[in-house]
């Protein structure tokens, strides 16, 4: 169980240390269909911190207090990369 609770752990490193690489990533980017891309895979992965967050608490090393305030920063996290990605895609000019 150690283990499993090692690997969610190191997936939610993962993850969130990938959110802001690739909203960075996609900055640079000059076509608005790339940026909208990097976006979305930020989007993407500030689910997988959600979803680590919910295996934490499945597996017993969190309780669903702890990781409250956490999953509504990665809520809205998820809400405002959603709409900057349609922001792109709407205008091709973007933002």
């Amino acid at each position: 169980l150690a283990d499993c609770r090692k690997s969610a752990v190191n997936e939610l490193d993962r993850a969130s240390t990938s959110v802001p690489l690739n909203i960075a990533e996609g900055n640079g980017k000059r076509s608005p269909k790339d940026r909208a891309r990097y976006l979305d895979i930020a989007r993407g992965s500030a689910l997988e911190c959600s979803a680590c967050l919910d295996v934490l608490v499945a597996r017993k090393a969190l309780d669903a207090e702890s990781v409250t305030p956490g999953k509504a920063l990665l809520f809205r996290i998820v809400q405002m990369l959603s709409r900057w990605t349609s922001s792109l895609l709407e205008d091709p000019r973007g933002p």
